[in-house]
C-alpha cells in the first residue's frame, strides 16, 4: 500500500503542477488532438461507405449472377434465364407471382450540384417485385413509376448530390426522355444513390433486347437459401452465380474500405510519430522543471517506481486529454457529414454519411494513449535516473 500511496502522492503533485507548464502541456495535447481528429476522421469515411453498403443486405435475400461474374456490370442474363429463376423453389411467392425481380444496371452521366462535374450514376431497371424484395424503399416524396411509361423515381442521396433529379425535372437518357416522378429513401443504403425505373422501358432505350445482368429473390427465410443455391447451381439450363444479398454487397465494399482504412491508419501513423516527439519534449521539459523536487522526493524514500509512474500518468493525462478533444472535434465535424465517391465495383457514384462509430472513437483514445505512453517512457526512465545528490545541489 505505501508502494500505491507513493504513487499517488507523486502523481496527484504532478498534475497540480501543470498549471505552471501549461505552455508546453498544451501543445503536447492539441498535437495529440489532431492525430486523433485526423485518424477517426478518415476511418469514418470507410465506415460510412460500408453501412451504406451493407445495410440494406438481408440474409434471406438473395442475388443470382451469371458465372464467374464479380459484380452486376459483368454479369448478363437472358430473359428465359430470368423466368428459370423465378420458377425455382424457396422463393417467397405471392398472388402476383413469385418476388423475384430480374434487373437491368446501366450508369449515366450526371453533373454534381457542387462542382457542375460530371459523375457516373447508376440507373436500375427493376421489375414490380423489386419493391417487396427491397423492404427498406420508402417514398419520401411523389409516387412510383407507372409500368411502361418513361418515368423514373430518384434516391434522396442522388437527388442531393447530383444536378437535374428533382421531382418533375425532365432526363434526357439514351434516346428517351424521362420524368422524375418520385424520390424515395432506403435506410441509408446504397439504393439511394441509384435511379429507378421499369426494366422494360429501359431495355429498348438501351438496346439491350430481352436482357437482364442480375435477379433478386426474396426467399422464404435466410435457411432457405443452401436449397434455391443448389437448385439453380446443378439446372443444366442455366450458368449462374447464387450469392447472398449482405454478403454480396459486403464484398462488394471491401475495396474501397481496405483503401481508406489503409490510408487513414499510415497518415494518423506518421502524424503519430510527430505527436510522440511533442509529448517527449513535453515531458522532458516537465522532468527538468521538476528536478530538485523529485530529488527532494527520492531522499525522502520515495522509490523510483512511484517516480517512473507518475511521469507516465501526467504524459498519459495529457494524451486522454488531448484524444478526447480530438475524438469530440471528429464527431461534430464528421458524424453525418454527407458525400460520394465511386464504388470501384460498378464505376459509379455512391451517396454516403460518414460515420463516426463508438468503436472508432474508442480506436482514437487507445491511438492517444500509446502516443502519450510512448512518449512519456523515456523522459520517465530519465527522472528516476537522476542523481540525488546532484539534484539536490541544484536547490
Amino acid at each position: 500500500m505505501n508502494w500505491f500511496s507513493q504513487t499517488a502522492a507523486i502523481t496527484l503533485v504532478s498534475l497540480q503542477t501543470l498549471a505552471e507548464r501549461k505552455g508546453a502541456a498544451a501543445a503536447a495535447a492539441f498535437g495529440i488532438a489532431g492525430v486523433v481528429a485526423v485518424l477517426v476522421g478518415v476511418l469514418s469515411i470507410g465506415q460510412g461507405f460500408r453501412a451504406a453498403m451493407t445495410s440494406a443486405g438481408h440474409a434471406d435475400t438473395a442475388i443470382v449472377l451469371r458465372s464467374g461474374a464479380d459484380g452486376e456490370m459483368m454479369s448478363g442474363l437472358t430473359g428465359e434465364d430470368a423466368r428459370i429463376i423465378a420458377d425455382c423453389p424457396g422463393i417467397v411467392r405471392t398472388p402476383d407471382g413469385p418476388l423475384a425481380s430480374a434487373e437491368l444496371f446501366v450508369v449515366i452521366n450526371l453533373p454534381k450540384r457542387s462542382t457542375g462535374t460530371d459523375a457516373n450514376v447508376p440507373m436500375r431497371g427493376v421489375q414490380p417485385p423489386a419493391f417487396q424484395v427491397r423492404p427498406e424503399i420508402r417514398l419520401v416524396a411523389g409516387r412510383r413509376f407507372e409500368t411502361g411509361r418513361n418515368e423514373v423515381i430518384v434516391g434522396q442521396g442522388a437527388a442531393r448530390e447530383f444536378a437535374g433529379l428533382d421531382l418533375g425535372a425532365k432526363l434526357k437518357i439514351g434516346r428517351n426522355e424521362w420524368t422524375v416522378v418520385g424520390i424515395f429513401s432506403a435506410a441509408g443504403g446504397m439504393s439511394e444513390s441509384e435511379i429507378w425505373t421499369d426494366a422494360g422501358v429501359l431495355q429498348p432505350a438501351y438496346e439491350r433486347g430481352n436482357s437482364y445482368q442480375s435477379v433478386l429473390v426474396k426467399l422464404a427465410s435466410a435457411d432457405a437459401f443452401v436449397k434455391f443455391k443448389d437448385t439453380l447451381t446443378a439446372d443444366p439450363r442455366v450458368n449462374v452465380k447464387v450469392v447472398r444479398q449482405d454478403e454480396y454487397y459486403a464484398e462488394q465494399s471491401m475495396m474501397v474500405y481496405r483503401l481508406i482504412t489503409t490510408l487513414g491508419v499510415l497518415i494518423a501513423g506518421l502524424m503519430g510519430i510527430g505527436a510522440v516527439f511533442g509529448a517527449l519534449n513535453t515531458m522532458y521539459t516537465a522532468v527538468a522543471a521538476r528536478t530538485r523536487e523529485i530529488a527532494t522526493l527520492r531522499a525522502l524514500g520515495f522509490g523510483t517506481g512511484p517516480v517512473v509512474l507518475s511521469v507516465l500518468f501526467e504524459a498519459l493525462f495529457l494524451a486522454l486529454l488531448g484524444g478526447s478533444v480530438g475524438a469530440a472535434l471528429a464527431y461534430f465535424a464528421f458524424n453525418g457529414y454527407r458525400a460520394s465517391t465511386i464504388n470501384w465495383q460498378s464505376f459509379s457514384q455512391i451517396t454516403f454519411a460518414f460515420a463516426v462509430t463508438p468503436s472508432l472513437l474508442l480506436q482514437g483514445l487507445l491511438y492517444s494513449a500509446l502516443i502519450g505512453l510512448v512518449g512519456g517512457l523515456l523522459p520517465a526512465i530519465r527522472a528516476a535516473r537522476l542523481p540525488v545528490a546532484r539534484a539536490l545541489r541544484e536547490m
